[in-house]
């Protein structure tokens, strides 16, 4: 929860921001959506696994982490 609201802070600030649309706040905002994209993949199968006690991951889900 942390983590999306902390790169969800960072996207509307560059959003808004136009003093922020340089090349390095560009990378930031970029780094910050591929963190969600991430997290929003991964995390819910950990989550999943760790209630139902199991260890078991597809092969294509190994690979699309990988």
């Amino acid at each position: 929860l942390a983590a999306l609201l902390g790169n969800g802070l960072i996207i509307t600030t560059i959003a808004c921001d136009h003093h922020l649309h340089t090349p390095m706040y560009f990378f930031l905002l970029n780094l910050s959506r591929l963190d969600l994209g991430s997290i929003s993949t991964i995390l819910p199968k950990a989550m999943a696994n760790s209630l139902w006690d199991t260890r078991d991951i597809s092969y294509l889900g190994c690979a699309t982490q990988v």
